[in-house]
């Protein structure tokens, strides 16, 4: 079924109000948009091009030995930063749209647990979290904390130049610091360590992406915020959403990758017209529960 696009330039907040009050059961996918406000940079700009070198892929990473000790290095500088990110606006809007019973399910594109820090609980991480590290040899799994005590002792005295922050934890270093960097090897088995996220080149795994199918299947509405839907581990929800004849909602900066599929587009400030919109479901209240079903395949 084709539902037709309202744009909500007007007031965007009055528009995205009015759509939420008329569902009960919202499937939410959110992006980077949800965390520049806490500090996190984002990866594409307005157009939904790069704003800088495209992210670490799978291969590079298993393959090659420098990129290995360059990931860890930037991220041995990135992380510290990056843990002290704390939820904004939209984390807190989300959570209390949670709590009201209207939104039924978070799946976010993120990796860094500020929808959870801020009080969500249902939420699937659909790019892993960036707090956990795994061995690729032995499977051993660790937190990142740890690996980060243990890359400070293994380079001691080691500096890293002029840094700026990137996103996800990333940091831009000097080459020539990068070269002296001993990168952290599993402590069982001397395996590669991998940041517990899903990288360029990788299948998000199955069970997170038929968890997040099955908990579409029981919502009545779709919204984007804070995404340009460029990856299509998000998007293919964005089109499942739209082939069901859901009504999908998208709050974002800049052009988007489903803005032809959208029933309401809303073009501002993630933080600001979440936290306003949802300013009425400040308190958990009981609603009805209604229920609409997708017939279509994975």
């Amino acid at each position: 079924m084709d539902l037709p696009l309202a744009h909500a330039d007007a007031d965007p907040v009055a528009a995205l109000r009015r759509w939420i009050s008329d569902h009960q059961r919202i499937f939410v996918l959110t992006g980077a948009g949800c965390s520049t406000a806490s500090g996190i940079p984002d990866y594409r700009d307005r157009s939904g091009a790069w704003k800088r070198s495209p992210p670490l892929t799978w291969q590079a990473f298993t393959g090659d030995p420098d990129v290995y000790r360059r990931y860890w290095a930037r991220s041995s500088i990135g992380w510290p930063r990056f843990v002290q990110a704390q939820p904004n606006g939209a984390h807190a809007a989300l959570a209390q749209l949670e709590a009201s019973g209207r939104l039924a399910i978070l799946v976010t594109q993120n990796v860094d647990g500020l929808h959870q820090r801020a009080g969500s609980r249902q939420v699937i991480d659909l790019h892993g979290r960036l707090d956990g590290v795994t061995c690729l040899g032995c499977s051993a799994r660790l937190p990142r904390s740890a690996v980060q005590t243990a890359i400070v002792q293994r380079n001691a005295g080691w500096r890293a130049g002029m840094s700026d922050v990137a996103p996800d934890g990333d940091a831009d270093i000097d080459e020539a610091a990068t070269a002296a960097f001993l990168p952290p090897r599993c402590e069982a088995c001397n395996g590669l360590l991998k940041p517990d996220v899903v990288f360029f080149g990788e299948n998000v795994p199955r069970e997170r992406v038929l968890r997040a199918q099955s908990a579409l299947q029981g919502c009545d509405a779709m919204l984007v915020a804070g995404s340009s839907l460029m990856v299509y581990s998000g998007y293919r929800f964005a089109l499942m959403a739209a082939q069901a004849g859901l009504p999908l909602a998208i709050l974002n900066r800049g052009r988007t990758r489903g803005d032809d599929l959208a029933t309401l587009r809303v073009e501002a400030d993630v933080g600001d017209v979440l936290s306003a919109a949802t300013a009425a479901y400040a308190k958990p209240h009981r609603g009805v529960s209604h229920q609409r079903h997708l017939h279509s395949s994975a």
